[in-house]
């Protein structure tokens, strides 16, 4: 056999990973939580860089070889990058038109003491549905809960579990979610076609980690609600509150549910919320422009940073907008990691470490453990879950469409392992964005995210069951 077309082994294939896993460790040391700013995107080019030199020089694989993987991966995700801007734009007309601050304003009347922790995880879910960003919702109406909570006496790690469930719940099946955006687009699968199918086991991790917080919060004897009347009344005041502006959520569910192209629908969302903005919010859009430009404030509103003040610290850091400016280090660490994946890919690498994994694939339920398994384990070592989602994407994608599976099923099974155990793991971007977030150590409220510790248990249970798992007629070779 020729040394070009030598594969490397398992063995050395895991020597990027590593090096990758080492420049992560004191990248996220170096700069906390904005290594996602520059720092984690010059590790993955480093990496990649390192991967290509061991591919040419042991190897004898041809740079076009890597230029023409790099090129596809890039290609692959363009649909997700318009997409992520739309979002940004959609994200920003949502708040400032009132929609978001309304369906919080809405939402928090809800909570009764006795339900404290079950209203907290629903609360934390509808926003994030709405923004499509579970960090959001946790830097801003969590902390706000959190600080409910603990006037009522409950511990820090209850209630911040059933925040993180609740956002990452929303986070995982919103259309607005970038993580959602990436794993359906990584994989080939249709995103709404991606959200229908994460239901099945979704609803059910949901369902239980309700349940749980119900029958605690029935235990607890809490009666303090002074925070969340005060909240509320900031938040009526800034904003003109009417329930005319849920008309731009249901507006969108009804495209969503007559399965119009996402890009459409977003848009579509955006325009008619920066319409119900210039209708009830004129004031906002005067101050956002510090002048009487409404045209001005509108296209701030969609493509620039929002900073309306009020004399609520937590309101005024729950409606900061990022536009579609705020999407753009995601956006850089997409390409950068499409570069990596691309390189892995070239080299023979992606393979031989997938070689290892197909060895337990047997059935059905062997083949999303073990996507979960390595998703998990991605997630433990690149300490990034946007980098654990296109790798474990890129390295199962082949192996699930031979065996007849369809798309889906591994979109679902990589949300199911990456996306929600992000926050559990302490070294994770996630994990210690949220454990700074809300002061709560992550191994102090790793026990209450009910959510996020169900999720991989429930896709594999489901994948056991063999319930809704379609598989096609194989290729047979000729």
């Amino acid at each position: 056999m020729s040394s070009k077309n030598k594969i490397p082994s398992p063995l050395v294939s895991l020597l990027p990973l590593a090096f990758l896993v080492g420049m992560l460790f004191a990248t996220i040391h170096t700069f906390g939580s904005d290594a996602l700013s520059g720092g984690s995107q010059i590790s993955l080019l480093t990496t990649t860089a390192i991967c290509i030199f061991i591919g040419m020089i042991f190897y004898r694989i041809p740079w076009k070889d890597y230029e023409l993987a790099i090129t596809n991966n890039v290609a692959g995700v363009t649909t997700a990058i318009i997409i992520l801007l739309i979002i940004g734009a959609l994200s920003g007309a949502w708040m400032i038109s009132g929609v978001v601050p309304t369906l919080i304003y809405y939402g928090i009347q809800v909570i009764h003491p006795d339900f404290f922790l079950t209203s907290t995880c629903v609360i934390c879910a509808l926003v994030s549905v709405m923004t499509g960003s579970s960090w959001t919702t946790i830097a801003t109406i969590g902390i706000a809960l959190l600080g409910i909570g603990k006037a009522q006496g409950f511990e820090e790690g209850w209630i911040a579990g059933a925040i993180i469930s609740g956002a990452y719940f929303g986070d995982k099946i919103s259309p607005l979610s970038d993580t959602t955006v990436l794993a359906s687009s990584v994989t080939g699968t249709p995103l709404f076609s991606h959200i229908r199918y994460m239901m099945i086991t979704t609803i059910p991790s949901l369902i239980i980690a309700l349940i749980i917080f119900t029958v605690m919060g029935l235990t607890h004897e809490t009666s303090d609600t002074e925070q969340m009347v005060h909240f509320t009344a900031v938040l009526d005041a800034k904003f003109n509150i009417t329930p005319w502006l849920l008309l731009v959520p249901v507006a969108t569910g009804i495209l969503i549910a007559s399965r119009i192209q996402s890009i459409i629908t977003l848009f579509l969302s955006a325009m008619l919320a920066g319409v119900f903005a210039l209708i009830f919010q004129p004031d906002l859009l005067v101050e956002i422009a510090g002048d009487e430009n409404l045209f001005k404030g509108i296209m701030t509103t969609f493509y620039g940073n929002t900073n309306l003040q009020t004399n609520s610290v937590m309101l005024t850091e729950l409606i900061a907008t990022r536009g579609m400016s705020g999407m753009m280090n995601t956006i850089w660490l997409i390409l950068c990691a499409m570069c990596f994946g691309g390189a892995m890919t070239a080299s023979g690498m992606l393979g031989s470490i997938t070689s290892v994994f197909v060895r337990f694939m047997k059935n059905t339920a062997s083949m999303v453990a073990s996507t979960v398994c390595s998703g998990l384990f991605l997630n433990l070592a690149t300490a990034d879950q946007y980098i654990s989602i296109i790798l474990t994407g890129n390295m199962f994608s082949n192996i699930f469409e031979r065996k007849g599976y369809e798309s889906r099923l591994l979109s679902r099974t990589t949300e199911d392992a990456v996306t929600v155990t992000s926050p559990l793991i302490p070294w994770n971007t996630c994990g210690m964005t949220q454990a700074t977030i809300l002061s709560v150590p992550t191994l102090t409220y790793l026990p209450y995210c009910f959510f996020n510790l169900m999720s991989p248990l429930m896709s594999i249970l489901i994948a056991t069951i063999g319930y809704k798992i379609i598989k096609k007629p194989t290729n047979i070779p000729t």
